[in-house]
């Protein structure tokens, strides 16, 4: 049986494995998908303005952020806890990475289809899309057989009404993208006909892929591929299929966007033309149900190879940083990430080892050998490794932490970090803005005191 372990951020109690997963993640050094709220420092700032931003989107509104942080700062961190917080409230998550080659912000019918790859709910991991879609149609058959409007054992009846329900349903969305709610009826159809293939070939196309057999798409009523335009209209139908299967709503979270900074001068045009239009559409009302969140780094929101390019979308964007960082409002349409010092690395450090120690064979050796003072003396030795950059450092402090000294220290009963452990940095374990930073730091081989 699984232990609750104690959150220090006052999340609800999340189990042994789910400690495990984050333990293992940090381990390899990466962002983990669950379980952030047992080790968050500093978000608490955060929390109410962001839960009444959820709500309002729960409601059948919509939001938007823009999160704000030099690298490092933990702004995947920052929209991952988002995400845990969205999924307790019942919406689908999706987080995309924006890259030149990859998914360039300019085609949001790409955007679309990374969308739909990378759906997820409290329950399904991605792609949730068809586990969605089934489960909308379930949810249909059910509202119309407790209406009365068919029997159930009239399955000809029950599928015109059904067909029925769904026109209305989505009749928003067909007057601009009559091709979304086709494919669902073609989707349906094949189903009901056993033909696996053909269905698998129109749950592809609805998320937005390519390279669908033509056959299974003249069956269906649909032609072609998804283009920018459309991608909209299959949001906002896909929103309405999340709403009605018990998703009150999607969290959007489109990641690094600055990378837009690094594209030719057309493109990046193109890219932050997208991204004024779907913010415009988002107050119009077109999405209800969206919360959108974009990252980037102050120099993509100030610069101009960034946002202040294109007036509209700076206007949009605005927000004054001029003021204390204390007194930032948790409200605002951009939120500035403070980042890591010493101080907050040492908290997380703390919260960090509690849960370890909900995983470990050895907690109470954990606690002792590890205690605070020594978390304090390796977050100043791995900042001093990173040219003395604590807001850079904790995805490093965070790896040497657990796989260097709290898994000797369980492993070994003989181990004690002050006295076996030399911290050894080298470059092919950084990232590039780590790599830069220890450059500028001379020798990077510390020794504890």
């Amino acid at each position: 049986m699984s232990t609750p372990t104690p959150n220090p951020a006052g999340a609800p109690p999340v189990s042994a494995a789910r400690a495990r997963d984050v333990v293992d993640a940090l381990r390899r050094g990466t962002v983990p998908h669950q379980g952030l709220g047992l080790f968050a420092v500093g978000l608490d700032r955060f929390t109410d303005a962001l839960d009444d931003d959820l709500a309002t989107v729960a409601r059948g509104g919509s939001a938007f952020h823009a999160l704000r942080g030099e690298y490092g700062s933990g702004k995947t961190f920052f929209a991952r806890w988002l995400a845990e917080r969205a999924k307790r409230r019942g919406l689908a998550v999706s987080e995309v990475q924006i890259s030149e080659t990859e998914t360039p912000l300019h085609r949001l019918e790409t955007v679309y289809r990374r969308l739909t790859e990378r759906l997820t709910t409290a329950t399904h991991a991605p792609s949730a899309l068809r586990a969605v879609v089934d489960s909308w149609f379930y949810a249909l058959e059910e509202e119309v057989l407790d209406a009365g409007d068919a029997d159930e054992n009239d399955e000809a009846g029950l599928a015109r009404a059904v067909d029925e329900l769904l026109e209305r349903r989505l009749a928003d969305v067909a007057r601009t993208t009559p091709a979304f709610s086709a494919a669902l009826r073609g989707y349906r159809d094949a189903v009901a006909a056993g033909d696996g293939a053909r269905a698998e070939a129109l749950i592809a196309w609805l998320g937005g892929q390519k390279s669908v057999a033509a056959s299974a798409k003249r069956a269906a009523g649909v032609r072609g591929d998804l283009d920018h335009f459309a991608a909209l209209g299959f949001l906002q139908g896909l929103l309405t299929v999340l709403r009605d299967c018990g998703h009150p709503g999607l969290l959007l979270v489109l990641d690094e966007v600055e990378t837009l900074q690094r594209v030719r001068g057309d493109v990046r045009e193109k890219s932050l033309n997208a991204l004024r239009q779907l913010l415009d559409e988002i107050d119009a009302g077109r999405f209800p149900g969206l919360f959108l969140v974009i990252t980037g780094t102050p120099a993509f929101f100030d610069g101009q190879q960034g946002v202040q390019r294109l007036a509209p979308l700076a206007q949009r964007l605005a927000t004054d940083f001029t003021t204390d960082p204390r007194f930032d409002s948790p409200r605002a349409v951009q939120l500035r990430l403070p980042g890591f010092d010493l101080a907050s690395l040492g908290r997380l450090g703390r919260n960090v080892r509690s849960v370890y120690e909900a995983t470990a064979r050895h907690p109470e050796r954990v606690a002792v050998r590890a205690d605070d003072d020594y978390l304090d003396e390796l977050a100043r030795a791995v900042t001093g490794s990173l040219g003395g950059k604590a807001g850079i450092a904790p995805r490093l402090y965070l790896r040497k932490l657990v796989a260097d000294v709290l898994d000797r220290i369980d492993t070994f009963d003989d181990f004690d970090p002050r006295t076996h452990y030399t911290l050894t940095v080298k470059a092919s374990e950084l990232d590039e803005t780590e790599r830069n930073a220890a450059a500028n730091a001379g020798d990077v081989e510390l020794e504890l005191p």
